[in-house]
């Protein structure tokens, strides 16, 4: 698989991923509404029916809400939570070498330069977000900074502008957004189960007697969901978060058209081995590499698939390497065997 057909494939599985997440989305809201419906549409004359989707409309309400505000103060309280500061104007050659490589790979990557902060942690990361492409905020560690050579931080650069040119940061905070507002419904649902149960003293026992079998079956999958909602729209996320690293490591490949230098970065970010402190959960999904250190990021398979918010460093090295491979085998470069 060429580099072009690498990044139509992490495409085609982000969509699929995304489209999992709205039809997910949509069962907890109009699922709810469908069984409300089918449970009072035979009552007596006089009773209330529920005609009209007033839960899917109220769930994607409070989402688009809580997404909006998201999107307005999102950028501030990341930078803010990983306690990244304005790259200093002191001119010292570290702080020219990294606004040089970024202002090059914004030419490269066609999109405006992000404004460029610091993290004082001795670990090697970085991250991307914003509300737009024309917004950008970069944040790299000092770790990073030191670490690197010139080639490999340009690469890691490379890699977060390309998070800017797929529109990725826009995706995330929606994903987070709607992640974030299902939790919240979720835990106001349970809550009023809780109260409504306590107050029926039972009652709702005589209602569902009356139900069908398949109705009665749609309504306890329709109960799991919305508490198992939480982990399933994390797990969603976490899956685009996956994929969306192999898109970006791409992209950086194409850029740069060196795709060893952002696998030579990635495998010395990956035994400095320390996670990166300073940068906390909340952010993890949005860091080249897992801040936390994670052994599940490792992991290859059902257990990683599941549970891990980035891809296993060894694989995404592995896939760098064989593109650098196949362009020097397409270039003639290779000494002949």
């Amino acid at each position: 698989m060429n580099l072009f057909e690498q990044q139509a494939a992490n495409r085609r599985k982000s969509r699929w991923l995304v489209a999992a997440f709205v039809l997910f989305f949509a069962w907890l809201g109009f699922g709810g509404d469908y069984l409300a419906w089918e449970m009072t549409r035979y009552g007596p004359p006089g009773a209330y029916r529920h005609a009209f989707p007033w839960g899917g409309v109220a769930l994607f309400a409070i989402a688009a809400v809580t997404v909006t505000w998201i999107r307005r103060t999102g950028p501030d309280k990341v930078l803010w939570s990983a306690g990244a500061y304005p790259l200093p104007e002191g001119r010292m050659d570290e702080n020219r070498q990294l606004e040089n490589v970024v202002e090059e790979m914004a030419i490269a990557a066609g999109v405006r330069k992000p404004k460029i902060y610091l993290i004082d942690d001795p670990d090697p990361n970085a991250f991307v977000t914003g509300t737009d492409p024309d917004h950008p905020h970069l944040a790299v560690t000092t770790g990073l900074v030191s670490m690197l050579s010139r080639d490999e931080l340009q690469a890691v650069v490379a890699h977060e502008l390309g998070h800017v040119k797929n529109l990725d940061m826009q995706l995330m905070t929606m994903v987070a957004g709607l992640a974030g507002a299902i939790a919240l419904i979720a835990d106001g649902l349970g809550r009023s189960m809780r109260i409504g149960r306590h107050r029926s003293g039972g009652g709702g026992r005589d209602r569902g007697g009356k139900l069908g079998g398949l109705l009665l079956v749609l309504l306890v999958i329709w109960l799991i969901s919305w508490i198992l909602a939480p982990l399933i729209t994390r797990m969603l996320a976490m899956g685009i978060s996956r994929k969306r690293e192999y898109l970006a490591d791409a992209m950086a490949a194409q850029f740069t058209r060196n795709p060893m230098a952002l696998a030579d970065a990635l495998d010395r970010i990956e035994k400095a081995g320390a996670p990166t402190k300073t940068i906390k959960g909340g952010v993890a999904h949005l860091c080249i590499a897992d801040p936390l250190g994670r052994r599940v990021s490792q992991k290859v398979g059902f257990v990683g698939d599941l549970f891990a918010t980035h891809p296993p460093m060894a694989l995404r090295v592995a896939r760098l390497r064989a593109m650098a491979y196949q362009s020097a085998k397409a270039s003639g470069d290779l000494a002949p065997e």
